[in-house]
């Protein structure tokens, strides 16, 4: 792989660091706009350019370019949120002028999320077998990500600090920093307590880690793992693999929450959307489920 010229690799790390410390984005979205801005900053190596000297007709190219290779909207409109927030941050500290102005973003298809039904959760929580302590760590895993809504990046980071198990909550950082206080509910705690009390301690292996759910070697889960874990037990389940994704079970709780008579302001805590706009997509997936519900059975459906 050709690597990136120095002085873009400079102007790349020096980007990150005022992102990482400015707004305290999350390794993940960091490494995000890393590996966006190497891209494109390879691609211009071979067209004896640079990123400080990159032109408008050149981001049209790299786009055209990505498109012939068959990237989806969604990756190419990543890209370019990546470049924008790159060239504006230069303009407003150096001065000059941003290529991306007058560049439109993608249209985006509005998919709807993929959610579970209840029936099919029931089924999925109830494969780990609890009476061993690595089926009593991924039920609880289950029912935690299930329970609270959480993205797997904010189940592998929390850490065992974050729980309070006197009033029933956990503390979870999310993207841009920011915490939130979530209720497990009854269920979800009760398998808690019974993972800290009988698993984790065997886990652990006299040690103090940090991380709240451990692996086999007593350290922290990664993604990886914990989406290896769903992915099995999804299976065991009988549920099919083009059902499954890592935000299954986040898009399933606020479905479900929003079917039981949850509003839209506390589903958006609870998810932790730094805008109402983005928890509205849910009641899309509702007003389809009723269509389809009307259809099946009413008599003129």
């Amino acid at each position: 792989m050709l690597p990136v010229a120095p002085t873009d690799q400079i102007a790349i790390d020096a980007f990150i660091e005022r992102l990482w410390a400015e707004e305290g984005l999350a390794h993940y979205t960091l490494a995000a706009y890393r590996s966006d801005l190497q891209g494109f900053a390879r691609w211009l190596a071979l067209h004896h350019s640079n990123l400080l000297e990159a032109e408008r007709a050149a981001i049209f190219d790299y786009l055209a370019k990505r498109v012939g290779q068959g990237r989806k909207a969604r990756s190419n409109a990543r890209l370019l949120s990546s470049l924008r927030r790159f060239y504006r941050s230069r303009v407003l500290r150096e001065g000059g002028s941003d290529p991306t102005v007058l560049i439109s973003a993608p249209k985006l298809p509005r998919g709807l999320p993929k959610a579970l039904s209840e029936a099919d959760i029931e089924a999925l929580l109830i494969t780990p077998d609890p009476d061993t302590t690595l089926g009593l760590r991924d039920r609880t895993l289950l029912e935690l990500m299930y329970a609270c809504g959480l993205r797997v990046s904010e189940l592998v980071r929390l850490p065992y600090a974050a729980v309070n198990l006197r009033q029933g909550i956990i503390r979870v950082h999310g993207k841009g920093g920011k915490d939130r206080l979530i209720p497990m509910g009854e269920i979800a705690q009760d398998w808690l307590e019974r993972y800290l009390r009988e698993a984790r301690p065997v886990l652990a292996r006299g040690a103090t880690p940090e991380a709240l759910l451990l692996t086999r070697l007593g350290q922290g889960m990664t993604r990886q793992m914990a989406w290896y874990l769903i992915k099995r037990h999804a299976q065991a389940a009988g549920i099919p693999s083009s059902r499954i994704s890592p935000h299954v079970l986040r898009h399933s709780f606020a479905t479900h929450l929003l079917n039981h008579g949850a509003d839209l302001r506390t589903l958006q805590m609870l998810l932790g959307h730094a805008s109402l706009s983005t928890t509205q997509i849910y009641t899309m997936v509702a007003r389809e489920t009723l269509k389809r519900l009307h259809a099946r059975h009413h008599p003129r459906g």
